[in-house]
């Protein structure tokens, strides 16, 4: 399994806008019904990555911590599923009701959204603020699969905080390690 880090998106950039089809609701979703009034994280995650399953409660956690303080989540899996099937859009279903997902779980179909957020690897976190300016795109925390570190979503919570209290956001700032975003050939 190659390990591949997150581009780091410049701080400043505006979210750029999409519609995408919600695997859970079936409805198509846009990024401004779904944005939090204080912020709003968007992940791209999948089903199969070893790093994202190692994660996955974490980011629940961290979904229910934050989103009655006015943050919103959207998580997008922009996987090619021909080739890697485990990420369709029926088991990304599946797999946002085993884990209680609260947040929305979008299929980028063509993969137009992942390469407008520049994003390179699953997962991958970036938490804009109210109006859509990057704030933060990195890390979870520092936990990894069989590193023995426990997922606390420490970088995270540390960003939103700051963000939440209109605090300054430390522009340090680390990537994200995972799986490559499975590129359609």
């Amino acid at each position: 399994m190659a390990l591949t880090p997150s581009n780091m998106l410049s701080l400043g950039t505006k979210a750029p806008d999409f519609m995408l089809y919600d695997t859970v609701s079936g409805e198509n979703v846009f990024l401004t019904q779904e944005k939090g009034t204080k912020g709003t994280v968007i992940m791209f995650i999948c089903n199969h990555c070893p790093f994202v399953i190692h994660v996955n409660e974490g980011i629940v956690k961290l979904a229910n911590d934050y989103m009655s303080k006015g943050i919103g989540f959207i998580a997008i899996s922009s996987n090619d599923v021909r080739n890697y099937p485990a990420d369709s859009p029926d088991l990304m279903r599946k797999n946002a009701k085993k884990h209680k997902f609260p947040f929305v779980y979008l299929y980028d179909e063509t993969q137009q959204v992942a390469h407008r957020y520049d994003a390179a690897c699953t997962p991958d976190f970036y938490i804009f603020d109210e109006k859509l300016k990057l704030v933060y795109r990195g890390q979870l925390d520092d936990s990894r699969p069989n590193n023995g570190i426990p997922v606390t979503g420490k970088d995270m919570r540390s960003a939103l905080d700051s963000l939440l209290k209109g605090e300054q956001i430390s522009e340090v700032q680390k990537p994200s390690i995972g799986c490559g975003i499975k590129w359609i050939s």
